[in-house]
């Protein structure tokens, strides 16, 4: 493959430049942060031959055969080193190209990682006439999908990632840049601050929350769904009210709350697509679960659900934890609407949606999936207005 040159270039108030054998001090001290572990392949542990390895062996070896554009980001006026980006790959066959990035923790909340993104594309596409770039993360990494959204970026799907990042999600998301794409210099771009992508990306890319509620004396925990809540989800999930209500999987099986507990509840909150909670008595006992499903639709509606177990039936722990997660919803994530649906004849569920403000609408026809095909829903709804 042909070399690619290596150019300096300066925009926004940032210069991007070869790496130099004097960088391997900053990208050590760098790459000790904990998010630049968890979302990329560095080394673990990250030693300072591994800092001096790539700014003097991997990062020269990619300009001279051609298969990538690694840069240094610094300070346009200082000179500090800022960031990494540059182009991963290069397919001069495809005319493609990678798009990777990191930000020294000194750096972040400044839109580096943006601007320089913004400019590597902008030489790749002007000077190695390069007719796409790609950028991929692992599902969850909600600051990287941030920067590639606001550098132009379009984010159309996932596929499974070829090298994950160890004890990290397979799935990946992938998004293209074609030319013309990037935003102007000093143009927001998509995802701007204050947008709803902005304000969900802070939700969604740190750890799920705790939330909590009161059923009379007891305070109840919202909060993840952990290992030792799986056995109580397999008794509620096999309860005969449980079955006749639901299309959980019957009979129900240690490996079916595993499932839930790692292919919906643990990929919702990393996708940023919901947030399901195990709802805990004042002894952190599992009492039910409750989630929030955001609409694909319309990101500003979402849907409810919810379960009790056995035991716990009967004491109000339901429409005090609904509460919780509701006011949440239109608090935290400036959801309009979030509707609550179920079978058509399931009181125990209406009452609980109604005691936690829940406006009755109606009934949809054939509108949920049933055990033996489509069944009518009963609907309600609680707006945001109604939290006054």
């Amino acid at each position: 493959m042909a070399r690619v040159e290596p150019v300096e270039i300066t925009e926004d108030g940032l210069l991007l430049r070869p790496w130099r054998a004097a960088d391997a001090d900053a990208v050590h001290r760098a790459c000790q942060d904990p998010d630049i572990q968890r979302w990329t392949t560095v080394p673990r542990p990250y030693l300072p031959e591994h800092a001096h390895d790539f700014v003097t062996g991997k990062a020269s070896a990619a300009w001279a055969d051609g298969t990538g554009a690694p840069f240094a980001v610094c300070d346009a006026a200082t000179g500090e080193l800022l960031a990494s980006c540059g182009l991963v790959s290069i397919d001069r066959g495809l005319g493609s190209g990678e798009v990777g990035y990191w930000t020294a923790p000194w750096a972040r909340d400044r839109g580096v990682a943006v601007r320089a993104t913004r400019a590597v594309a902008r030489w790749a596409f002007d000077a190695l006439k390069l007719r796409r770039l790609i950028w991929q993360a692992e599902v969850g990494n909600h600051a990287s999908r941030l920067v590639a959204l606001r550098a132009g970026f379009r984010i159309e799907g996932e596929l499974r990632l070829a090298h994950p990042a160890v004890n990290g999600r397979p799935e990946g998301w992938i998004g293209s840049l074609f030319p013309g794409e990037v935003p102007a210099v000093g143009e927001p771009g998509p995802a701007g601050r204050g947008t709803l992508e902005a304000r969900r990306a802070a939700v969604f890319g740190r750890p799920q929350p705790t939330l909590f509620a009161a059923a009379g004396a007891i305070e109840l925990r919202l909060r993840p769904m952990e290992e030792r809540d799986l056995d109580n989800i397999v008794t509620t999930c096999r309860d005969p009210q449980t079955i006749a209500w639901t299309t959980v999987p019957a009979p129900y099986e240690r490996e079916h709350a595993e499932g839930f507990k790692r292919d919906f509840a643990e990929a919702a909150w990393a996708r940023g697509t919901g947030a399901y909670f195990t709802i805990a008595d004042g002894d952190d006992r599992y009492v039910g679960s409750v989630d929030l499903r955001i609409s694909k639709a319309d990101p500003l509606n979402s849907d409810v659900g919810f379960m009790t177990a056995p035991h716990a039936r009967g004491r109000g722990y339901l429409p005090a934890a609904l509460g919780a997660l509701t006011a949440w919803g239109f608090t935290t994530l400036g959801l309009a609407r979030i509707e609550w649906r179920a079978l058509a004849g399931n009181t125990a569920s209406r009452r609980v949606a109604e005691k936690a403000g829940f406006a009755f609408e109606g009934t949809a026809r054939g509108v949920l999936p049933t055990r033996d095909g489509r069944g009518d829903a009963w609907v309600a709804a609680l707006l945001a207005e109604d939290l006054a």
